[in-house]
């Protein structure tokens, strides 16, 4: 048998970890977790099936062996559960990105000291080293056994099931219905943290049972822990709800609706600098600005497939009897701007940017500040191209997107999503499209991973994934290749061959969400926006009453200068003002006393702890200028604010 990359004669009857433990280096079984055997994953403690050939390990900092530690976790966690709790119910426990979570059925609420109980429960447990041991019965047996427990989730799965067997799971005096695997023993989890508890449905649905989720995290070592809890503390202080509120950005209104927002003077300049950011950088693209109204008739949301597809996500009203959907993207104005007049092979490719104004009914659980909404508005562009321009087109949506990134700082990796379940189109379209997206990124020489199924209902995509200061995943730019939609609307140019042919339509967003990306930006600067996107780029500060008439004029010099400036000449001692211009996050405080006065000078302070001093007015402000525009320059972009 080769085992990790190493041909070992195995003993018949022996375990995976026996095979593990002769093959791999001490300290390399210590970090081993499970195996992986012909493509399943199988634990130490089993014996190796007569038909594995192959047998690697899957180590605790793996992405498989993080998993299976936490999915262990979650079972110590329930065993803990149980055992303080008696009377609880289980459900179901799964890993998930960045920890684990189980579900319970209990008569009062988990207290947040009910969760240190646990977690001391949880590390007698490790100590106590117990096995996960795995036991196969038929469907009949386990369902008596757990029917026997009170266990009435349980059974409930088991009969949903419908298999002849099924896998048990025990450690210590918890029994669990699982396919595993699992670590050998629970000594083996060291390094976990329960975090909170929160409600959920059994199943997700409202109409059922309404249970406790208590969530946690787990991890190879405590260093990798301690890391991961002082990102949850930081992320806790750049919440950008907190941080719309300190800053006086946004707010919502119960009175308005959940998940619309409310945009206050400084969040409303973010704003506009952003999007006028992007009308000039889709100008010099290339790009022709059009606008589609807010709502169109049903008709066409069926004719698209958005009716069929997409309508629980959708709003509609009625006009004069007739029945109007509330858009939720932009596709359809775009195609029609596209129909209304004879388009040539020559005038291809046609490329239409709005930014658009769209709502989604989105459930509210999971509404959450900018991140999440009913109302928002996406930077949206559709190409219309032919079929022997649709690489180079993605090829240039792709690079446009990775400029903008660079710009903010942010590294990304992309994803390309294929077909899902719910689909229109003929297979052979969507495995035309498929294809251009993938030569497109090979062209480029850009890996990317594959998320089966996860496509759009009318075509596959490129999903551009950030990676935040906190080394957080968002999703942001999308790439979706159509051929489904202009086929649907009937959208044709004139070859050169002076026939009819059908164009391509490329669906793309770079931010994504103008609300979205602001939260996100917010979140990874910590509310220090860049200081071109800074509603206020600098503050001067006096130190009395007597420097008031200078400050007015340096105001006026920086404005003339196009440097978004205020004033704070306010009877307060200057370490207030300071203080409160730091809490502001704004990149320059320019400080004037009696001798700045004397001097036609500022005292320059930089939010970044650089102290630059005294400086004459046109230094100061060329200093500020050069902070501004700096990103750009790096970027390789030049752009005006004027």
């Amino acid at each position: 048998m080769l085992v990790a990359g190493n041909e070992i004669e195995v003993e018949q009857g022996a375990t995976i970890g026996e095979v593990l433990k002769e093959a791999l280096s001490k300290k390399q079984f210590k970090s081993a977790v499970a195996a992986k055997c012909c493509d399943s994953f199988i634990d130490l403690s089993s014996p190796v099936p007569a038909d594995c050939t192959t047998l690697e390990p899957v180590m605790d900092t793996s992405d498989e062996g993080i998993e299976i530690i936490r999915h262990s976790t979650a079972h110590l966690m329930a065993e803990a559960v149980k055992k303080l709790f008696p009377t609880a119910k289980v459900t179901i426990g799964p890993s998930i990105a960045k920890g684990f979570y189980y579900d319970f059925e209990y008569e009062r609420p988990f207290t947040p000291e009910d969760l240190e109980t646990i977690e001391a429960e949880m590390l007698r447990r490790v100590g106590a080293n117990e096995e996960f041991s795995r036991e196969e019965l038929s469907s009949a047996d386990a369902r008596e056994k757990f029917d026997k427990m009170g266990e009435a989730y349980k059974v409930e799965l088991i009969d949903d099931l419908g298999a002849e067997t099924v896998s048990i799971y025990t450690n210590g005096d918890f029994c669990d219905l699982c396919r595993g695997p699992h670590v050998a023993r629970t000594g083996m989890l060291k390094a976990f943290k329960l975090l909170s508890v929160a409600g959920a449905y059994w199943r997700g649905d409202e109409n059922r049972a309404q249970l406790q989720r208590i969530y946690g995290t787990a991890f190879a070592d405590a260093k990798t822990l301690k890391k991961h809890l002082h990102h949850l503390e930081e992320a806790k202080k750049r919440d950008h709800r907190k941080l719309g509120t300190q800053l006086d950005l946004f707010s919502v209104n119960n009175e308005v609706g959940a998940g619309m927002i409310i945009w206050h003077p400084k969040g409303a300049l973010i704003r506009a600098v952003l999007e006028d950011f992007e009308r000039k950088e889709h100008l010099k693209r290339g790009y022709s600005f059009v606008q589609g109204p807010l709502i169109l008739k049903r008709e066409l949301w069926e004719r698209s497939g958005h009716y069929d597809n997409y309508r629980e996500n959708m709003y509609f009203t009625e006009i004069d009897d007739q029945a109007y959907g509330i858009k939720p993207m932009n596709c359809l104005s775009h195609m029609l701007v596209f129909k209304s007049r004879i388009r040539s092979y020559r005038d291809l490719p046609q490329r239409y940017f709005e930014l658009g104004v769209v709502h989604r009914h989105e459930k509210s659980g999971v509404l959450h500040g900018l991140l999440r909404v009913r109302s928002f508005t996406q930077d949206d562009a559709h190409i219309l191209c032919r079929q022997d321009q649709l690489r180079d087109e993605i090829i240039g949506v792709a690079k446009f997107v990775g400029d903008i990134m660079k710009l903010f700082g942010f590294d990304y990796e992309a994803e390309i999503s294929t077909k899902p379940e719910k689909a229109i189109g003929s297979e052979e379209d969507w495995d035309k499209a498929t294809f251009a997206l993938k030569d497109a990124l090979d062209t480029m020489g850009m890996e990317y991973s594959i998320n089966e199924g996860d496509g759009a209902f009318y075509g596959p995509k490129i999903d551009i994934i950030i990676k935040d200061a906190l080394d957080r995943r968002w999703q942001c730019a999308t790439i979706q290749c159509d051929f489904t939609l202009p086929d649907r609307f009937d959208l044709v140019y004139v070859g050169e061959d002076g026939a009819k042919h059908r164009p391509v339509m490329l669906h793309r967003v770079i931010l994504g969400s103008i609300e979205r990306f602001i939260g996100v930006l917010l979140e990874h600067t910590g509310g220090a926006m860049p200081a071109w996107l800074s509603p206020v780029q600098a503050k001067i500060l006096t130190v009395t009453d007597t420097q008031n008439e200078f400050a007015e004029k340096v105001l006026r010099f920086l404005q003339e200068k196009g440097i978004r400036a205020e004033v704070d000449i306010r009877n307060e001692k200057l370490g207030y003002k300071v203080r409160e211009a730091q809490l502001e996050k704004i990149p320059y405080m320019l400080i004037i006393g009696d001798n700045e006065v004397a001097a036609e000078s500022v005292n320059v302070r930089a939010r970044d702890g650089e102290d630059p001093g005294l400086k004459p007015l046109d230094e100061a402000a060329e200093l500020i200028s050069t902070a501004i525009n700096e990103p750009f320059k790096r970027g390789g972009m030049s752009y005006s604010f004027s």
